[in-house]
């Protein structure tokens, strides 16, 4: 499962590598390093950012299982260039369907990037089971956890916040979504199956010379709240104009929270 576009993923990607928790990378690399070789299964995929972010960072070798239900976004994903030391497969999945087909066979690590917020509570649930069940480690990068800031403040701020807050716990293909709580939900899981979890921010800045990734995120919340239903049509494309205005201004700038984090069974660590 992935559900975005691609022309999303390569806009939001450099933004993302910029976030993701430099403490969380280290405490994966530290686990793989000494190992000959590695075999990471990647969760909704997407085109392949987490392999992009990751690879460079592992000098052992690399078998990398990319998946995801979209055969274009896999297409993009395997022809990322990759060193000498790593090796690709791209398996279409059902990830809603086949999730334990996805973990089956030798696997080292379990890697994936903004899925978790999208996913239900059952859901998550049978993926930190499974996991567990397999003595697996769980990198879970991007989380978004609910925390946004705006600046200048608008009166609508908070209404818009709220608004797509209730719309990420809508369903997004696994039933209702965990939404901002999902990280946290997750990392208390792990734990309580036994897991270690090292966990910290790794959200969004984004200012003034970031003004497509604000004007897409900007739309999508004013689409966010007017598909919930929370604010009137009018006030939200009023509260849309004014953010517009504002990064034409040059004095827009958004502050949006995520989560990473690392869980290794205890015996790994």
């Amino acid at each position: 499962m992935s559900g975005f576009s691609a022309d999303w993923l390569t806009l939001r990607e450099p933004h993302d590598l910029r976030a993701r928790n430099p403490a969380v990378l280290d405490a994966v690399t530290a686990v793989l390093e000494p190992l000959s070789s590695v075999r990471i299964v990647d969760l909704a995929c997407g085109t392949g950012s987490t392999l992009r972010a990751l690879s460079p960072l592992l000098a052992t070798r690399q078998n990398w299982k990319l998946i995801d239900n979209d055969l274009g976004l896999l297409a993009r994903a395997t022809a990322t260039p990759v060193g000498k030391h790593a090796t690709v497969n791209a398996i279409p999945l059902d990830l809603n369907r086949d999730l334990e087909a996805a973990l089956d066979g030798a696997v080292d690590l379990i890697a994936t990037s903004a899925l978790l917020d999208l996913v239900s509570e059952p859901w998550l649930d049978r993926l930190a089971v499974e996991i567990a069940a397999r003595s697996i480690p769980l990198y879970a990068a991007l989380s978004y956890d609910g925390r946004i800031a705006l600046t200048p403040s608008d009166p609508l701020d908070a209404a818009i916040v709220t608004a797509v807050n209730a719309h990420q716990r809508t369903d997004k293909g696994f039933g209702p979504a965990l939404g901002p709580a999902a990280a946290g939900y997750a990392v208390a899981r792990f734990e309580a199956l036994g897991y270690s979890v090292v966990h910290g921010e790794s959200d969004w800045t984004l200012g003034p010379d970031d003004p497509d990734m604000q004007s897409e995120v900007l739309t999508g919340w004013a689409d966010a709240a007017h598909d919930i239903g929370a604010l009137s049509l009018a006030d939200t494309r009023a509260w849309l104009g004014r953010r517009r205005d504002a990064l034409a201004a040059g004095a827009s700038s958004l502050r949006v929270g995520h989560v990473d984090f690392f869980a290794t069974p205890s015996a790994t660590r």
